[in-house]
């Protein structure tokens, strides 16, 4: 059974964050899967996965762009795992369920902006679901240094 995380950022925007759990998952030389709400937040995930940083980007592809099997990140509004991803990461509230429906994921991550109160409804309505469900879920908290902490 799939392994979720959720982390709940208070230090950093997830334009930060998410380029950071991005680079360590192919690090370990894992495909990734994220997921957003809207298209256009996907197309605002789109340009700052390119340009995040004068000296790097992340390579990336979109439905639109094809050859979705080849992205080592690929991003959607839906539950698809086109490029075989072990990671699954879900923004902003993305619905979490469907796409974990024999998906075999190593891990999934549930980022959410602990400032904004929709966002974290959404997470806490969540975390129960899944929890109900059998899932394991583990709940990170980003500390005063920035740095993720394992609260439960």
């Amino acid at each position: 059974m799939t392994e979720i995380w959720f982390y709940h950022l208070q230090k950093q925007p997830l334009e930060k964050a998410l380029p950071q759990l991005l680079e360590k998952s192919l690090e370990k030389g894992w495909r990734a899967v994220v997921q957003a709400r809207s298209d256009e937040r996907l197309d605002a995930l789109d340009a700052w996965l390119w340009a995040y940083s004068d000296a790097s980007f992340l390579a990336h592809g979109r439905a639109s762009g094809g050859d979705a099997e080849l992205q080592p990140i690929y991003l959607t509004t839906g539950p698809e795992n086109p490029n075989g991803a072990a990671l699954r990461i879900f923004v902003e509230g993305a619905e979490i369920g469907p796409a974990l429906a024999d998906a075999g994921y190593a891990r999934a991550i549930s980022i959410f902006d602990g400032t904004n109160e929709d966002e974290l409804a959404l997470a806490r309505a969540q975390w129960k679901e899944l929890k109900e469900r059998g899932f394991p879920a583990t709940y990170w908290q980003q500390g005063e240094n920035g740095r993720w902490e394992k609260k439960a």
